[in-house]
């Protein structure tokens, strides 16, 4: 497993904020990862210990995940929060452009921030996620974030995670499982597991609609011209093929690559999405 330091930075407001920072080298942008809704900074090990060393990886957990301090007013709990916490970060490391790497929420910051910030932006690996959402799997979360977030054990957050991902990782092993129950909780010193987020971030979630009141789109326009990787599981319920065809047809420099008999999202360490991130990384380095 690739080494990395414990850092954290301070939110506008005053929040505790965490991320894990793997040293890699200076000269070329940071990697950015931003994790989905109720996951962390382990969700990307897959992804820094195959690049850390020859890229910095920075693997933030929004707040209320992971390390970072919870938010004692739920209404924060919002794509723009967390996109203004990211900009805070890059602002006070001095980072002036990253390659940011977005799984669903993550993925949803991201375009914000190409919409408000483009220049911060290097390149972006969009992970299953678009400007439409589709609401059959904005249905599907909702039966489970914030609920039933602690396990007597690490076989019942394992059973816990198969459950409720089967449908997006029909083919995992036992041993997968564990790993990734792994990344999506930790252990309490009452032997308790306990899912690595706030509960609380259900509360805004809960009236999100797949396709907001506004025209998204614009959402994209500062990618434009980036070099961006699209990836798509195959039987993903929230980003359609129609949304990723419309989203490669608007973005002259995107690629799509679809892992095949996987749902929503892939962990990055897919064939299919190693061999399209090195393509955007060697496109990101080709531009420099």
């Amino acid at each position: 497993m690739a080494q990395w330091v414990d850092r954290y930075w301070t939110s506008k407001d005053g929040l505790k904020l965490h991320y894990r920072d793997y040293a890699g080298p200076h000269e070329r942008p940071p990697i950015l990862c931003l994790p989905g809704l109720t996951r962390n900074a382990r969700d990307f090990e897959p992804v820094a210990d195959r690049l850390a060393g020859e890229w910095r990886i920075l693997a933030v957990e929004f707040r209320g995940r992971g390390q970072s301090e919870y938010d004692p007013d739920p209404a924060n709990y919002v794509p723009h929060t967390y996109a203004a916490d990211v900009l805070k970060l890059l602002d006070q490391l001095g980072i002036a452009d990253a390659v940011f790497f977005g799984t669903s929420l993550g993925g949803i910051v991201t375009m914000l921030m190409s919409s408000t910030d483009p220049e911060r932006i290097a390149g972006a690996v969009i992970n299953d996620i678009g400007p439409v959402v589709e609401d059959t799997g904005i249905d599907r979360l909702r039966n489970y974030v914030g609920k039933g977030g602690v396990f007597a054990n690490w076989a019942e957050a394992r059973a816990a995670a198969a459950t409720r991902n089967g449908i997006a990782f029909p083919h995992y092993s036992a041993e997968q499982w564990d790993a990734f129950a792994r990344r999506m909780a930790s252990e309490r010193p009452d032997g308790t597991v306990r899912s690595d987020y706030d509960m609380a971030i259900a509360q805004p979630f809960a009236t999100i609609k797949g396709t907001p009141d506004f025209d998204p789109w614009p959402l994209i326009d500062g990618l434009t011209d980036k070099p961006v990787l699209l990836v798509r599981g195959e039987t993903s319920d929230l980003l359609s093929i129609a949304t990723a065809e419309r989203i490669i047809a608007t973005l002259p420099k995107a690629e799509l690559v679809t892992v095949p008999g996987v749902g929503h999202a892939p962990i990055l360490d897919e064939p299919e999405a190693v061999a399209g991130i090195d393509r955007l990384l060697a496109k990101v380095l080709a531009e420099q």
